[in-house]
């Protein structure tokens, strides 16, 4: 973290945050996935504008490391990501499936639908047939798939697949980040008796959680997200993965109050002492979730700073009364980074919300990755 003192006078001052992204470490957390799974291949889950931190920058330096299947929610986030990868061969797999509406782009930008159901299969049959594809089998988390019934049609009929070019099979862990559900023993005794049917085809059913459980797991290809960005997808787990991300915000007054004086909306914060308190240019619009003001804390120097009082859509408060030295308009303080699950446990929530609801309005700062492809 930058702790060097300015004057906000000065042109090195600014008044407005920053969300800082490491592409190096992404880059060391896919090699780092890699080293977990050896006898599969490492794909990356960019959906959602590569979890908040950027597809644009985010998927040339996955590319530069290795990685050559990517994965989105949307059409156009496939597209995004074929423009981004600048003429780099890679596969890119949609989430959402096959719509006869989008077949145009689908073909435009080479993205491969994953079929979700039977009506799909048939629509590509009838209509793109020779369009790559991947197939979703449903093997317990009830969202998107084949579920049980639609999967026994199409193994009781395999002639469905005659003719089709078929990628991938794949299935989702619902329960991954617990270790120890007994829904992914469940759950991985049915995609393997589902793969069994179709050996040749590649078979991806580890997500983040997945990938640190053991190997019978991992199958072909692994599908991380947040793993890849710096979150702890299992708990109770030591995991390898670095931080990615951290939002850098400056303090823009500092100020003494005292006993009995309050701080911020609704006056749900009471002094009960003299104490020192900096302002600084981070909110809720930023992403800084609201609710992180019960619990959540920013740093500066590597020292915790606690927010008081109540988020605000543009400013955070914090208590100054752990940081000895002096504290100027100008200061960075630091938010997020090693600090990215407990800010998100103080929110209620998951690190997944926290990171995709950073805000477009940060100024982005790209840490550089290494430019080359292992």
């Amino acid at each position: 973290m930058n702790d060097t003192k300015t004057d906000p006078a000065e042109p090195a001052a600014q008044p407005a945050p920053r969300l800082v992204i490491d592409l190096a470490a992404i880059q060391r957390n896919f090699a780092a996935l890699q080293r977990l799974a050896p006898t599969a291949r490492t794909g990356a889950v960019v959906k959602a504008n590569a979890y908040g931190l950027g597809a644009s920058r985010v998927i040339p330096a996955l590319a530069d490391a290795g990685c050559r299947t990517f994965y989105v929610a949307h059409t156009a986030e496939g597209r995004e990501a074929r423009e981004a990868l600048d003429g780099r061969e890679a596969e890119i797999f949609v989430f959402n499936g096959f719509w006869p509406s989008e077949l145009a782009s689908l073909r435009e930008a080479r993205l491969f639908p994953v079929i979700n159901d039977l009506h799909q299969l048939h629509h590509l049959r009838d209509l793109a047939p020779d369009l790559p594809c991947a197939i979703h089998f449903d093997t317990g988390m009830n969202r998107l798939g084949l579920g049980p019934n639609a999967t026994q049609s199409l193994l009781d009929n395999p002639d469905w697949l005659t003719g089709l070019d078929v990628r991938q099979i794949m299935s989702h862990l619902a329960c991954s980040h617990e270790p120890a559900h007994p829904l992914n023993a469940r759950q991985l005794e049915r995609f393997a008796a589902v793969r069994a049917h179709f050996p040749d085809i590649p078979a991806s059913f580890a997500n983040s959680g997945g990938a640190m459980l053991d190997a019978r797991y991992h199958f072909d290809v692994l599908r991380p997200g947040l793993a890849l960005y710096g979150g702890h997808p299992a708990q109770d787990c030591d995991d390898p993965f670095v931080p990615a991300v951290r939002v850098e915000a400056p303090v823009l007054q500092v100020r003494t109050i005292r006993a009995g004086d309050c701080a911020g909306y609704g006056a749900i914060f009471t002094a009960t002492r003299e104490m020192r308190i900096a302002t600084v240019a981070t909110g809720y619009a930023d992403g800084l979730l609201r609710a992180c003001g019960d619990g959540g804390f920013g740093r500066i120097g590597g020292v915790k700073v606690p927010i008081i009082g109540r988020i605000s859509m543009d400013l955070t408060t914090l208590d100054l009364s752990d940081v000895t030295a002096p504290v100027v308009p100008g200061d960075w303080v630091s938010f997020l980074g090693d600090d990215l699950e407990p800010m998100a446990a103080a929110a209620h929530t998951i690190t997944y919300e926290f990171l995709v609801r950073l805000g477009l309005r940060f100024r982005r700062v790209y840490l550089p990755g290494t430019a080359t492809a292992q």
